[in-house]
This record gives C-alpha cells, sequence and structure tokens, in this order.
C-alpha cells in the first residue's frame, strides 16, 4: 500500500483499553526514535489528544456531496430511487424526489444513472480533521459533526493523512461495524485489545472474525490481566494468536488514565513493558 507500516489498534466494545494502548505505544516509540503518526480514527469521540496533548496547527472541514434533484428536469423513471439502497433518495412520480442527506453514502450512483442529468450534488460539511504535533509525533483526528453519521467518510479522509516513512498507529472504534472495518481494512497488523472476561471473550471472537474475513493479521493485547479467567487466553491458543502484551489489573493505571496522564511516562515498569511492545511490533513490520 505505501512505504509506511499501518498497525491498528481496537477492540471487539468500547472500554478495554484500546486508546490507553495506542497513545502509549506511540509514546513510546517515539522514546526509541521511531518514525510514528498517531490517527484518532474513533471520530464520534475521540480522545487520543487528552493523553498526547499535541499542539494542533491546522483544522480541516471535511465535506460529503449530497444529490440535488432539478424537478423540472426529472420525468418519475424512478432509476435513482431503485439504484440507492439506502433509501437517501425516493421517487415518488414525476418533478417529485425526496431526498434524504443524512442517509446519502454519497457514492454518486444517482447522478450517474439518471437519464434525465436532472441530478447534481451539493457540498455538506461533515466534520473537521486536526492536524499538528506531539513532540515528535505526527498528530491527527478526526472529529465528526454533531448529528452527522457519515463516519466511514471522516475515517476515510483522515486516512489520507498517512505519512510516507512512517509507523502509522490508527486508534479505531469500538465494535466491528463499518467505521471500524474502514479504519481497519489495510492495516499491516491489528492489535486487539481485549479483558479476561466473558464479555470480553464474546466480542473478540466477532473482532478476530473480521481480521479474518479483511485477510489482515492480527494480535492480542490482554488489559486488565488477572481481574478475571483464562477463556480469553484459551480462545488465543486455539486461534494460534499471539498475546503481545499482558497489562495487569492495576489501580495506578486507572489513576494515570483519569488526570490524562500516560504509563510509559509516569511508572518506568510499563516504560518496559511498551518497549518490548514496540521491538515485536516492529519487528513484525519488516
Amino acid at each position: 500500500m505505501r512505504s509506511s507500516k499501518t498497525i491498528a489498534i481496537a477492540s471487539g466494545k468500547g472500554g478495554t483499553g484500546k486508546t490507553t494502548v495506542a497513545t502509549n505505544l506511540a509514546c513510546v516509540m517515539d522514546m526509541m526514535s521511531l518514525p510514528v503518526q498517531y490517527l484518532d480514527c474513533d471520530v464520534e469521540e475521540p480522545n487520543g489528544e487528552l493523553f498526547l496533548k499535541p499542539k494542533i496547527n491546522s483544522e480541516q472541514t471535511v465535506i460529503a456531496n449530497v444529490p440535488v434533484v432539478d424537478t423540472g428536469k426529472c420525468t418519475g423513471c424512478g432509476k435513482c430511487s431503485e439504484l440507492c439502497r439506502f433509501n437517501a433518495i425516493i421517487s415518488l412520480g414525476k418533478g417529485n424526489v425526496l431526498t434524504f442527506e443524512q442517509l446519502c453514502h454519497s457514492c454518486r450512483g444517482c447522478v450517474r444513472i439518471c437519464p434525465e442529468k436532472a441530478i447534481t450534488e451539493k457540498a455538506i460539511p461533515i466534520g473537521q480533521t486536526l492536524i499538528g504535533k506531539a513532540g515528535d509525533i505526527d498528530f491527527a483526528a478526526g472529529k465528526l459533526k454533531v448529528g452527522s453519521i457519515r463516519s466511514v467518510a471522516m475515517i476515510k479522509n483522515l486516512k489520507t493523512q498517512i505519512k510516507e516513512g512512517k509507523f502509522a498507529l490508527l486508534d479505531a472504534p469500538p465494535g466491528t461495524s463499518c467505521p471500524v472495518v474502514e479504519a481497519t481494512k489495510d492495516a499491516d497488523l491489528l492489535l486487539l485489545v481485549t479483558e479476561p472476561t466473558p464479555f470480553g471473550l464474546n466480542d473478540l471472537e466477532l473482532a478476530v472474525d473480521m481480521a479474518h474475513k479483511m485477510n489482515v493479521p492480527c494480535a492480542v493485547i490482554i488489559n486488565r490481566n488477572g481481574s478475571g479467567n483464562e477463556q480469553v487466553a484459551d480462545f488465543c491458543n486455539t486461534e494460534r494468536i499471539d498475546i503481545l502484551l499482558r497489562i495487569p489489573d492495576d489501580i495506578r493505571i486507572a489513576k494515570i488514565y483519569s488526570t490524562g496522564g500516560l504509563l510509559v511516562e509516569a511508572m518506568p515498569t510499563y516504560k518496559k513493558l511498551f518497549q518490548r511492545l514496540a521491538k515485536i511490533v516492529t519487528e513484525r513490520m519488516k
């Protein structure tokens, strides 16, 4: 895909420590003088900047195109509504077409198929991309406009910020839905952050299935290790998925996180753990 190497950090559900892993890994890679950039693809609720504290140098408005119908040209053939599987455009007869901007995925299919060339487009803002630096870490984050549902378009736009010659860490949204697929589908490695609980196992199984279907190699990081059972580890062993890091169930981690701190800066023990993770990950990139 590029000379850069992309490492997506994801989880089957929220609250597993995905951003904790992504931001600390970015920080420790920077400490190791590795060229790294962090992209916050959790565009509905980005919070990586709370921990990396970047200086934002620019903001770019992200737009999407939606259809506009010239009712004077429309013959009511209905081809546009037949094509749109999201029901974003509905033909009710000659010169009578309804459009629903929030449902539109900007595929331009209706524009292309209209035999009368009655459909054009207009641009609407869907959010912003923030670009800056956190020390030597290149930082970019997508912020979806409140009320917009175009997470996929925001993430696709954000990924254009990936730079050549860098290790790009993509902090994906939680879950296994379309935005997660968009964030992780081109990754060279997918790190799945989970916890040793029945809920963690269930969602990890879904995330691993997603990775297999996209043919993206994955590995696992167990957070809050020791708080549950060994079912997650047993699953990884059965599926032959490497567990690259086990983060202990440590109240000090929660305290550092709650103040917007980074483990690798606050505690030497965790700095060593993440340095080992960085070495394993970069070795796999070779």
